[in-house]
This record gives structure tokens, C-alpha cells and sequence, in this order.
């Protein structure tokens, strides 16, 4: 079993980034990154409206945090405080000692090595802080850049699920990917 405390909230820093607690002042980054089609093109997720459903976003990223079945940090340049793109570990699976990677940047910010570095870093906080034994990821198969950096970080594709996801009236397909304590060293 997981023994997970994330009071005080964990920061997280690199030479050029920091990753931080997700506020009610990012709404409006929020709003950006989830109502844009672009970056919410292989979330199998509505889009956001308005600032009162980025609000309504951030409440439930609280309230999963509280509840200790996952944490968010807001990508953030160290130069530059404000936020940019969101990486985390959501559905933690306590009994299982298992979590799934989740990611998501700005379009100007894409293509840069971004995700990759820090995707390094939340899995060695997973694995070290939070004592986790493996991680995964769930992406669209056509989503071939998820997949690059899932694969630079040593995720293992373990299986192609098909018409695994309903939404938007049609089945999508999903691509698993894992890393386990043991693969990360």
C-alpha cells in the first residue's frame, strides 16, 4: 500500500522549469489549453466553454488531490511563472502501487523536449517519493508524439485495446504503455 502525503504540496524543479500547485489564477491557462482543439485532440474529453467550467476543472483537480487519487502540477518556465501545459499522475491505484502519466502543453510550446525532460522527473518523484512499482499511459494510437515520449522514458508498449473508449458518438481505440520500478534505473 501507498503511504501518499502531498501536504505540503510537492514542488518540483529542473535547471529550466518549476512544477507547482495548480490555482484558481490559471483558469484562463486552463481555459486555453482545454477548450483548444488542438491539444485536446486526442483527450477523448469535452471542451471546455468558459472560465466558469476551467474553474469547475480546477476544483476537481483539488478534490482528486485531496482524496489522494491523484496530483497535478502546472508546467511552469522558471524565468516566467505563469503556467503553460499541466503533467500529472491520475487514476492512483493505492492497493496496486500503480498510477497513470498524464500530460498536455500549449501548442507554442510543442516539439521543444518540454514533456520528455519532465516526464523524467515525475516518474523518478513517482518511483522514489510516492513509492509507486509501476506507471502507465493510456494514448490514442494516432497520437504519435505521446508515444515518442512515453518511449524516450522507457515506457514499454504492452497492448493496442480496440474500440476501447466511447465518446463523441464513436468507439476509439487506445494504446497501453507501462513503466515498471525496475525498467526506470
Amino acid at each position: 500500500m501507498l503511504n501518499l502525503t502531498f501536504e505540503p504540496f510537492p514542488l518540483l524543479e529542473t535547471k529550466e522549469f518549476l512544477l507547482r500547485r495548480i490555482d484558481l489564477s490559471d483558469s484562463e491557462v486552463i481555459l486555453k489549453l482545454r477548450s483548444n482543439p488542438e491539444t485536446m485532440k486526442y483527450i477523448p474529453r469535452p471542451l471546455l466553454k468558459n472560465k466558469e467550467e476551467a474553474l469547475e476543472h480546477i476544483q476537481i483537480i483539488d478534490t482528486v488531490l485531496e482524496k489522494k487519487e491523484g496530483i497535478n502540477w502546472a508546467i511552469c518556465k522558471k524565468d516566467k511563472h505563469e503556467m503553460i501545459g499541466i503533467i500529472g499522475f491520475y487514476r492512483i491505484q493505492d492497493e496496486n502501487n500503480r498510477a497513470e502519466i498524464g500530460y498536455m502543453l500549449l501548442p507554442e510550446h510543442h516539439g521543444k523536449g518540454i514533456l520528455t525532460h519532465l516526464v523524467k522527473e515525475i516518474v523518478h518523484f513517482g518511483f522514489r517519493k510516492m513509492q509507486l512499482h509501476s506507471i502507465t499511459a493510456i494514448i490514442d494510437p494516432e497520437n504519435l508524439a505521446s508515444a515518442r515520449v512515453l518511449e524516450k522514458n522507457n515506457f514499454v508498449k504492452e497492448g493496442h485495446l480496440r474500440d476501447n473508449l466511447f465518446f463523441d458518438g464513436h468507439y476509439i481505440d487506445s494504446v497501453l504503455y507501462s513503466l515498471l520500478i525496475n525498467d526506470s534505473n
